[in-house]
């Protein structure tokens, strides 16, 4: 697992997670080699961050139309460790490894049934001014909520 930059421990690095989003695989999401097609992952990534936000409760200013500040994605890495199949159940956890000024640095853990690893990744989130693009740096309140969370029990 050399590849994976931002681990240096995979046991001590997966105790760092508490949130997770479970969902089953669809039949659409298969490829002709019957297992998930690669492009599924991130979008099980982005409803794993969609709930770790609706959790820290940001889809609610994120969400509406007047809203100054949006987040987006400033990157996103995903690498496969196992096959997908098929009506599997994931747990797809998801944590804040670092929060900056403006943006925020999360990591992701795919599991299958039998709680083995079958992706890893991380990404890098950055709220924005809506009107100029720039960054907007976090609030107290919400830098506090941030750094609250990150350091939660772990599993």
């Amino acid at each position: 697992m050399a590849r994976q930059d931002y681990i240096s421990n995979m046991e001590e690095w997966k105790k760092g997670f508490h949130f997770f989003h479970e969902l089953n695989v669809r039949f659409g999401e298969i490829d002709g080699f019957g297992h998930v097609n690669n492009t599924n992952v991130f979008i099980y990534m982005e409803e794993a961050r969609i709930a770790l936000f609706k959790e820290l409760g940001l889809m609610t200013s994120w969400g509406a139309p007047d809203s100054v500040e949006i987040p987006v994605v400033a990157d996103l890495q995903c690498d496969y460790l196992a096959q997908i199949m098929y009506d599997e159940t994931l747990k797809i956890y998801v944590k804040i490894n670092e929060a900056g000024s403006s943006s925020i640095d999360l990591h992701y853990l795919g599991v299958n049934e039998e709680n083995k690893p079958v992706f890893t990744g991380r990404g890098a989130i950055v709220q924005i001014s809506r009107k100029s693009g720039r960054p907007l740096k976090w609030n107290e309140t919400l830098k506090k909520q941030l750094d609250n969370f990150s350091h939660k029990a772990h599993i």
